[in-house]
């Protein structure tokens, strides 16, 4: 009986093994995501800055446009000048061509203002796509590194498998079929220590009588409470 314990204890500490390599291995997509955050904010950002600046270079050409044909009315104004017959006529031509002048001052004022909203929002798109490269290259370097773990592990987990399949056949089915019940329904323990009177995979007291009688290892003892597969430790 007590190559039986130790046999389940020895197949649980692989199963361990197994289920934190396996516990790691599909974290991975969870962890690369959450190192991805900081590069999706980062290129969203340079989206909208982009976008800004799309908008601000169109809202210049439009004015840059109007500007042409606000000087081409003026052009054609000046050209009727000679036509103009009265004195009140040619003050109107004047006040319009004025007015069309004063339109124009402006707009050249609207245009200069958007260059320089321009030349810093540019700046900051620079900057921001400095920050979306580095943002990707620590992202490459954590994927990376993450891959050589889990192919490390996958690497690992072949070996432990192996062994676990040997161990698993020393092991009489029903004990077996029993133990990965307990597997299952334990979160992952099925086989755990008992310590001063106390199972340490659910910390409640084990009776005095039945504590003896799992030192003496003559017979396979599971926890009252917990049902798990019971293995004396020594006290500490």
């Amino acid at each position: 009986m007590k190559d039986l314990i130790t046999r389940l204890v020895s197949l649980q500490q692989i199963d361990t093994r197994i289920l934190e390599k396996r516990a790691f291995i599909d974290k991975v997509p969870g962890r690369i995501n959450e190192v991805d955050e900081p590069l999706k904010a980062a290129k969203a950002e340079l989206e909208r800055v982009k976008q800004k600046n799309e908008a601000s270079a169109r809202k210049k050409k439009e004015k840059e446009q109007l500007l042409e044909e606000i000087n081409d009315k003026i052009k054609k104004a000046k050209g009727r000048i000679a036509d103009l017959k009265t004195n009140k006529e040619y003050q109107a031509h004047l006040k319009e061509i004025e007015a069309s002048e004063r339109e124009i001052r402006s707009i050249e004022d609207q245009i200069l203002v958007i260059m320089e909203e321009m030349e810093k929002s540019l700046q900051n798109q620079q900057q921001i796509a400095g920050r979306v490269k580095t943002e990707e290259d620590n992202l490459n370097v954590f994927r990376k590194g993450l891959e050589e773990e889990v192919a490390q592990y996958e690497k690992e987990l072949e070996g432990l498998k192996a062994e676990r399949g040997d161990l698993a056949a020393s092991v009489d089915r029903d004990v077996y079929n029993a133990y990965m019940t307990l597997l299952s329904t334990g979160n992952g323990v099925a086989v755990t220590s008992a310590r001063n009177e106390i199972c340490t995979g659910c910390n409640m007291n084990i009776p005095p009588q039945l504590f003896v009688e799992l030192r003496k290892g003559e017979e396979l003892i599971q926890c009252p409470q917990c049902r798990r597969i019971l293995f004396y430790s020594e006290e500490q």
